[in-house]
């Protein structure tokens, strides 16, 4: 049955890794199984083989319920994790894993380490008063997110499969119910250390930053200041992040301290969005009604999450050390800003005037509501001799500005190198991002029609950002009429 299907057991070895933690760091917890059959929505080969499937198991005929937590994988009891948080900079002192099941942790045959968790399998004990499942809209948009951004090279957690539930969940209406499969070398928030710090259990502080130390900074883990060491880098990875999301025009929505990973690494797409029209002040979460994770914003709250993080670390660091630490990340997001931005914009080296460049053209962007994506990816044709009037028409009422901008960077960066340029420019610059009206289009296809081709044409044209993708050009561009003002809040 194997051989035409693939298999869902390619030898994985099992591990224990989270649960040779104290026991009160977690349940153990099996999946609620509704009575209908699950079925297989949409799969992704490349987070497939990161776990050592390959595409053909997607037509095992276990897969649904092996990935929908309707049947056991691999015999490991599922289990779920306990949390604390600032939600919006107020402190909840007890979250967890409310609909999430970690069901495995495996080593690849490459000896990478991963957890697999179903997002929507039902209550935990963590769950407060709601129902621990997912709608199939919020699942679709995590997939095809989650696989969009490891395709542009942003860190992320990975999704393995959306299977449909076949169930109702209660939400504003009935809506259809899905699970969704997650990876992740590990899901340890900085709510994780917060939880303990704020009970006075400091050893469990150490326990848990030994345990991710060991498991994932190996590195740091005989230095005498480990502790300190893995602090600071967490600071650098964060503020890498964060110049990606913004590099990327990428906003996540619920910037909470339950949804940071400890890793650094993209977690918990709900809410998210990507620029269509370029405004710093946009705010992708309707829910967020102060606008605290407005797009502009993000650097500075990736700072606010790293001090509360900190502070949930005093028992191991000293406090002067810690500023230290955070004192690093401001620089070190500069530094990674500049980088992707001149990268952005073809230049090979640094040179005065550039910071200002960069930022004469956001401008621009701002003032003329520009196309964040389509202007950066024109750029590259734009930025030689040829013809620029259409490039310039994506500014609209800031034509003028993008004239005048326009023939300052052709001054800096010459027309020789045009041709090669393009090409540098078009592997950092894509042509798709899942805009919001992509992701909706998605979902309608398969909500209402039961249409998996629509989603699997999307999918692959942002998960190969970068490509031309002939025939899809209208999933480049930014929403239509009918598509445009779509409002993504929590209530998922």
């Amino acid at each position: 049955m194997d051989k035409p299907h693939g298999t869902l057991n390619p030898g994985w070895r099992l591990e224990e890794r989270f649960r040779r933690l104290p026991r009160h760091f977690y349940t153990t917890q099996e999946a609620e199984r509704p009575g209908e059959d699950p079925i297989l929505v949409h799969g992704s080969a490349a987070a497939a083989a990161l776990i050592d499937l390959t595409p053909e198991a997607f037509g095992h005929p276990d897969f649904a319920a092996a990935f929908s937590g309707h049947a056991p994988l691999a015999g490991v009891a599922p289990y779920a994790t306990v949390y604390a948080g600032h939600q919006f900079g107020v402190f909840v002192p007890q979250l967890g894993d409310g609909r999430a099941l970690t069901v495995a942790e495996i080593v690849n045959s490459r000896g990478e380490a991963w957890d697999i968790q179903l997002k929507g399998a039902g209550r935990t004990p963590y769950s407060r008063f709601a129902d621990g499942r997912a709608v199939l809209r919020s699942s679709i948009r995590e997939y095809l997110c989650s696989e969009a951004m490891a395709a542009l090279g942003i860190p992320t957690t990975r999704a393995l499969s959306v299977v449909a539930t076949r169930e109702g969940v209660a939400r504003e209406t009935m809506e259809p119910g899905a699970v969704v499969t997650r990876l992740a070398p590990s899901f340890i928030r900085f709510g994780h250390f917060e939880f303990f710090h704020h009970r006075g259990l400091t050893e469990d502080v150490r326990l848990l930053a030994d345990h991710v130390i060991e498991g994932h900074f190996p590195h740091l883990a005989a230095l005498p200041d480990r502790h300190a060491a893995w602090f600071a880098e967490i600071v650098t990875r964060t503020a890498h992040l964060m110049a990606a999301w913004q590099a990327a025009g990428f906003a996540h929505g619920v910037m909470n301290t339950d949804n940071m990973s400890i890793l650094g690494l993209t977690i918990d797409y709900g809410p998210f969005g990507f620029l269509d029209a370029y405004n710093p002040g946009f705010i992708c979460n309707h829910s967020d009604d102060a606008g605290r994770y407005a797009f502009e914003r993000q650097p500075a709250i990736g700072l606010w999450n790293l001090q509360v993080l900190a502070g949930a670390l005093t028992s191991l660091v000293p406090v002067e050390t810690l500023r230290a630490a955070l004192e690093t990340y401001a620089p070190a997001f500069r530094a990674r800003m500049i980088a992707l931005m001149q990268a952005k914009l073809g230049l090979e080296e640094i040179h005065d005037g550039d910071v200002g460049l960069i930022n004469a053209l956001l401008q621009a962007m701002s003032k003329g509501a520009a196309d964040y994506t389509m202007v950066f990816r024109a750029l590259g044709d734009a930025g030689g001799d040829g013809e620029a009037a259409a490039w310039i028409d994506l500014f609209g009422a800031a034509a003028d500005e993008a004239r005048d901008w326009l023939a300052l960077y052709r001054r800096r960066v010459g027309v020789g190198d045009a041709p090669a340029r393009r090409v540098r420019m078009n592997r950092v610059n894509p042509r798709y991002v899942l805009r919001n009206w992509l992701a909706e289009t998605a979902i309608r296809a398969v909500e209402d029609e039961g249409d998996v081709a629509t989603l699997d044409r999307i999918f692959r044209v942002v998960t190969a950002p970068y490509d031309d993708h002939p025939g899809e050009e209208d999933f480049a561009a930014p929403p239509p009429p009918a598509l445009c003002g779509l409002e993504v809040s929590c209530s998922s």
